[in-house]
């Protein structure tokens, strides 16, 4: 059974920095895309950065600059790396994953979220 695991947030102050990762488990036969979304309170979800398995990453334009999707696919891993933090970032973030399992079918899989609050 694959599962997603996020990890990585916490409450940071404005201008600092915080890594998010995203850890694939379980019969994993092919990671494909990955990708990071963002719920602040009383907001919809919102895509932050997502990387197909052999393309370029998109970023939405709030976060440009500041925010660096990467991999592992060696250790099925996602991770975000966030600076220049602001208070419009808090939120809760999740990852996705596009993944094939083994004797499963390819499909999104969601992390439980991680809450990040930006705050003096």
């Amino acid at each position: 059974q694959v599962q997603l695991v996020e990890s990585g947030g916490g409450l940071v102050q404005p201008g600092g920095s915080l890594r998010l990762s995203c850890a694939a488990s379980g019969n994993i036969f092919s990671l494909y895309a990955v990708g990071w979304y963002r719920q602040a309170p009383g907001k919809q979800r919102e895509l932050v950065a997502t990387m197909p398995s052999g393309g370029s990453t998109s970023y939405a334009d709030s976060v440009k600059g500041r925010f660096t999707l990467s991999r592992d696919n060696a250790k099925n891993t996602a991770y975000l790396q966030m600076n220049s933090l602001k208070p419009e970032d808090t939120a809760v973030y999740y990852c996705n994953a596009d993944i094939k399992g083994w004797g499963s079918p390819r499909r999104d899989y969601w992390g439980q979220g991680t809450q990040v609050t930006v705050s003096s």
